[in-house]
C-alpha cells in the first residue's frame, strides 16, 4: 500500500483540559487515488492532513509512504521526507506579493531534483499568458492556480490540499476542482483534499468521513462524477 495511516492519535492540552482531536485513525491510500477527507469542523481533518504532511507530530501512530515511516525520522530526514514526496495547498494562497506567477512556481522547483518543466505547467494551470503578473494583479482562482502550480512543480507523490475553494466562489471553485483532477490524471500524483463541502466527494475515488476525532465512514467510489459536472 502507498500511503498507510495508523493508529493516529492525536491530544491537545494537558491534565483536566486534556482533548483527545484524533482518536485512532487508519486508513490505506493506493498511489494516483484522489482521496477526500470529509467532516465539520472541529472533527479532526485539517489536524490529520498537517500529521500526514509532517507539519505537526502525532501523539501516537505512524504514517508510512511506501514503508518508510515518519516515527523513524529524525529532523533533517523528515525535511527530506517533505521535500521528496508533498506538495501542500492551503486555502489561503501564501504567494510571495513581489515575484511574478512564474517566479512563485520556481520557488517549488528549486525543492526538487526532478522538476516539471516550467512553462508546459503554466499551459497546464491556464496561467501561461498570466505568466510575468504579481499576485496582486490576479484574481483569487489564479492565485491559487498559481498555488497549486508551486506545489506541484516537484512532481510531488501525495499533493495535499486543505480547503483549496475555501476563499473561491461557485464557478471558480469548479474550475479549481477541475485543475486537481486534472493534474491527478497528468502527472499521477495521489491527492488528499480536505473539505467541508459534502459535494466535492462525488469527483473522489476514495471517501473518509470524520467526525470528533473518529472515521465514521471509509468507503471508494464506484461511480465518480467529473469536478466540472459537480453542483452544491
Amino acid at each position: 500500500m502507498f500511503l498507510k495511516v495508523s493508529n493516529i492519535k492525536k491530544y491537545y492540552g494537558e491534565g483536566d483540559n486534556k482533548v483527545e482531536v484524533l482518536k485512532g485513525i487508519n486508513f490505506d491510500i493506493k498511489k494516483g487515488e484522489i482521496c477526500v477527507l470529509l467532516g465539520p469542523s472541529g472533527s479532526g481533518k485539517s489536524t490529520l492532513l498537517n500529521i500526514i504532511g509532517a507539519i505537526d507530530n502525532a501523539d501516537d501512530g505512524y504514517i508510512a509512504i511506501n514503508g518508510e515511516k515518519t516515527i523513524d525520522m529524525n529532523e533533517k530526514s523528515l525535511t527530506r521526507y517533505r521535500r521528496k514526496h508533498l506538495g501542500y495547498v492551503f486555502q489561503f494562497y501564501n504567494l510571495i506579493p513581489n515575484l511574478t506567477v512564474k517566479e512563485n512556481i520556481e520557488v517549488g522547483a528549486y525543492l526538487s531534483d526532478s522538476p516539471l518543466e516550467i512553462n508546459e505547467l503554466l499551459k497546464t494551470l491556464g496561467l501561461y499568458e498570466h505568466k510575468d503578473k504579481i499576485p496582486s494583479q490576479l484574481s483569487g482562482g489564479q492565485q491559487q492556480r498559481t498555488a497549486i502550480g508551486r506545489a506541484i512543480i516537484k512532481n510531488p507523490d501525495i499533493l495535499l490540499c486543505d480547503e483549496p475553494t475555501g476563499a473561491l466562489d461557485y464557478k471558480t471553485s469548479k474550475e479549481i476542482l477541475k485543475l486537481i483532477e486534472d493534474v491527478n490524471k497528468k502527472y499521477g500524483n495521489t491527492v488528499i483534499m480536505v473539505t467541508h463541502n459534502d459535494a466535492i466527494k462525488k469527483m473522489a475515488d476514495r471517501v473518509i468521513k470524520l467526525r470528533d476525532g473518529e472515521i465514521r465512514k471509509n468507503y471508494i467510489n464506484d461511480v465518480k462524477v467529473n469536478a466540472e459536472e459537480l453542483e452544491w
